[in-house]
């Protein structure tokens, strides 16, 4: 079994490598609370990969209930270096595993479900894959006030949605869709044809509702950063700030925001560090 010190090395070799799907907690956490974001960020990592790399195909539900049962064993006993971390930190830090178990089921949603039928799912699916990570982040740091919860909420969610609006040239071209069908058929688009890039008319009013209701996301959470301290508050602005710009260039795009991903350019970025150092949010 490797000791703590060398399951938290490999922790924070994996979180340096990729840290992309763990939209908080990279830079604004005390040195002394980065250990247990790298132990979280790991075993977040390593079940993505389960759910969405090729290698794991014919495997995936497999390898996450293995997963799973590592996770429910590694506050008695622990090989995997990622649970020696993990159930250090948990342990330590008094961490709810229903939030790790919750993340769990969306990787697993994500090895058999592409497609979602209401706004309501959508909505489910971002509550286990998104907002534990901000509850997370908050425990790790010390905040426990409840108040903080549903604008953590608010936020992840509100940047997992960014997320699928960003990539939809991406993901719709493979069969992964993110936008409800009960809305797509509203205003009658049909999202098979869709995704097979056939031109649909009612697309726009169809993303002009789903963005209009990630912006109302974030308008909910637009308190957080205030309610935080020192760097972590920082981090949090400017994830609020880079989320809200993110989707501001995927409503300019409109329907060309199946065509092209949206990005920012380094300008862009800049400013949106300096306007957090200024608290402007």
């Amino acid at each position: 079994m490797p000791t703590l010190a060398e399951a938290r090395a490999l922790c924070r070799k994996l979180a340096r490598a990729h840290y992309e799907n763990f939209p908080v907690g990279r830079w604004g956490v005390p040195r002394a609370r980065r250990p247990d974001i790298h132990a979280v960020y790991a075993f977040a990592r390593q079940a993505d990969d389960f759910a969405d790399e090729p290698r794991y195909d014919g495997q995936r539900l497999e390898r996450l209930e293995e997963w799973e049962h590592k996770l429910n064993t590694c506050l008695n006993s622990a090989k995997d270096p990622v649970f020696v971390a993990l159930g250090d930190t948990i342990r330590r830090l008094d961490l709810p595993l229903d939030l790790f178990k919750d993340l769990l089921s969306a990787f697993k949603q994500d090895a058999v479900k592409q497609q979602y039928e209401t706004w309501e799912e959508v909505l489910d699916y971002c509550r286990r894959s998104a907002n534990p990570v901000g509850r997370l982040v908050l425990l790790i740091t010390g905040y426990r006030d409840l108040v903080l919860l549903p604008l953590s909420d608010s936020l992840c969610t509100a940047l997992q949605l960014t997320n699928f609006w960003q990539d939809l040239s991406v993901d719709l071209p493979r069969g992964r869709c993110y936008l409800p069908r009960a809305d797509a058929e509203s205003f009658g688009v049909d999202l098979g044809a869709l995704m097979r890039q056939q031109p649909q008319g009612g697309v726009g009013k169809l993303l002009e509702l789903l963005f209009g209701r990630t912006l109302a996301l974030y308008e909910g959470a637009r308190p957080l950063a205030g309610k935080l301290r020192g760097r972590l508050r920082l981090e949090i602005a400017a994830t609020w700030l880079g989320g809200m710009a993110i989707l501001s260039a995927s409503t300019a795009l409109g329907e060309r925001a199946l065509a092209v991903r949206p990005t920012l350019s380094f300008v862009k970025k800049i400013g949106i560090v300096l306007k957090a150092l200024r608290g402007r949010v």
